[in-house]
């Protein structure tokens, strides 16, 4: 049928993402869990008032112009766009992994703030594009770029709604055709949100195919398989496979744009889709997780020596450092890193600091909001010792920040690390893995240098090479 593979598309994505040459397209699928009703729903009383039915109706773009006819402006159509796509809505966690993507650049069709609201929370500066006007001027230290369009919910009088608003789309937001057709030569588009409902999505195609006839890059679309009834005869079961038909003849079809489908049978797909681009994307990115106030069983000169030589190895073997700057030793990793960095004229952009506040003025909320941003950008997170002095009791505790980055890492679907000979939390997370390896790695044997991170009786070098070995293996 044509149809791409979920694992060569996210080989292929992943290379893409990494490498700073993919792209997003987010149509009106994506705000629906959000709360935001589709368009049929936005035009259901619009339809009875034209005595219709919106069910039966396949061309939405065409009732609104019948609105907007009869009515003789589009002033009603503008207060239910400011109405329904300004209300409140929560961030899905598919927003936020899109945020947490190496993307610079996404489209949509959509005209709801939420994908902008997501990059903002990811600590990111979106450039949103609304308007002809803002196209061509860029906001100073912007990371991620969002054209809208089809306009905003905030300025419903210049949104994309009705068919007259297609029909004069090349000349009223020509800028827009022109930035879109740049981008899909140069970059690879993830589009995600489109179903056959969408009446963007025919407009959107055409408008593709017109703006780059034959010479087209690849690009994906994941798409989802209509259910199966139960009843496996009827009216029903005719129905499913007239949809499913016209689903395969729709597939075919995007072989004219370049556009390879991927198929999935539930929606919670995407959700896996996009974590594991996440995780693909950020493998370069090894976040350390130290801390020290007592440098038992190494010793001080020892712990820190050898955190200086993972830092400094991390960025000699090809990975980028992403640091906390933990107390005691996490300095020391950090000196490591720049030390190669400087030695051999590196980009200073290979490492990552995220020092934590030191006054009491960052709540444990505020951490885990922290910590949930530094390694949304990581793919590996190795812990090394974790132990702080507990100041209600003066006793010496594991780091309860160690352990708690390392609950998140799981969560998130990053690669662990612990130098369990280390001690204190790193050994409590050694200790763990161990027990429970396949829950951690999968199929990915590293049980030799994962062995060798526990061994308190192994040489600095034994240590180190244990690390780059599980960072090697997981990496392929």
């Amino acid at each position: 049928m044509g149809t791409v593979s979920k694992p060569e598309m996210l080989r292929h994505f992943a290379d893409e993402l990494r490498s700073g040459n993919a792209a997003l397209f987010i149509g009106a699928g994506f705000s629906r869990p959000s709360g935001f009703v589709d368009w049929k729903e936005l035009l259901r009383d619009v339809a009875k008032e034209l005595g219709l039915d919106v069910d039966k109706e396949n061309d939405l773009i065409a009732l609104a112009q019948y609105h907007v006819n009869s009515r003789g402006g589009r002033s009603r159509l503008n207060r239910l766009l400011i109405e329904e796509f300004t209300k409140d809505a929560k961030l899905t966690e598919n927003h936020r992994l899109i945020a947490s993507l190496p993307v610079h650049t996404v489209w949509t069709t959509n005209y709801d703030e939420l994908i902008e609201t997501a990059f903002r929370q990811g600590h990111r500066n979106p450039d949103v594009k609304t308007t002809k006007e803002n196209v061509a001027v860029t906001l100073p230290n912007s990371d991620v770029v969002v054209y809208k369009m089809h306009g905003d919910c905030r300025q419903p009088q210049d949104a994309v709604l009705t068919k007259e608003d297609y029909e004069t789309y090349a000349n009223q937001r020509e800028i827009f055709s022109i930035a879109l057709k740049g981008d899909l030569v140069e970059r690879t588009f993830l589009f995600l949100g489109f179903s056959f409902t969408d009446p963007n999505v025919d407009y959107i195609l055409s408008r593709i195919r017109g703006l780059l006839g034959q010479n087209q890059r690849e690009h994906y679309c994941v798409m989802k398989w209509p259910h199966p009834p139960k009843d496996a005869s009827g009216a029903r079961h005719a129905e499913y496979e007239y949809e499913k038909r016209k689903l395969e003849l729709r597939i075919a079809d995007l072989k004219r744009y370049q556009i390879q489908p991927v198929m999935i049978d539930a929606y919670d797909e995407i959700t896996e889709i996009l974590g594991e681009l996440n995780r693909r994307s950020h493998l370069k990115h090894v976040f350390v997780s130290a801390s020290a106030y007592e440098f038992s069983p190494l010793g001080k000169d020892r712990l820190e020596g050898l955190s200086t030589t993972l830092g400094r190895e991390i960025i000699n073997r090809g990975f980028n450092l992403v640091s906390g700057f933990g107390l005691g030793i996490g300095g020391a990793v950090v000196l490591g890193g720049l030390e190669q960095i400087y030695s051999h004229n590196l980009p200073m952009t290979r490492v990552s600091l995220f020092p934590f506040p030191q006054k009491e003025v960052a709540q444990a909320e505020f951490h885990t909001r922290y910590r949930v941003s530094i390694l949304s950008n990581s793919g590996f997170a190795i812990f090394v010792s974790g132990n702080r002095m507990e100041k209600a009791s003066n006793n010496l505790i594991e780091a309860p920040g160690v352990l708690e980055e390392f609950d998140l890492a799981v969560r998130l679907g990053k690669f662990v690390i612990p130098f369990g000979a280390s001690g204190w939390a790193a050994m409590a997370i050694w200790k763990k893995v161990m027990s429970e390896p396949e829950a951690y790695y999968g199929a990915v044997d590293v049980a030799a240098p994962l062995k060798v991170l526990g061994d308190a009786g192994r040489k600095d070098d034994e240590y180190i090479g244990a690390i780059f070995q599980m960072l090697d293996r997981l990496s392929s």
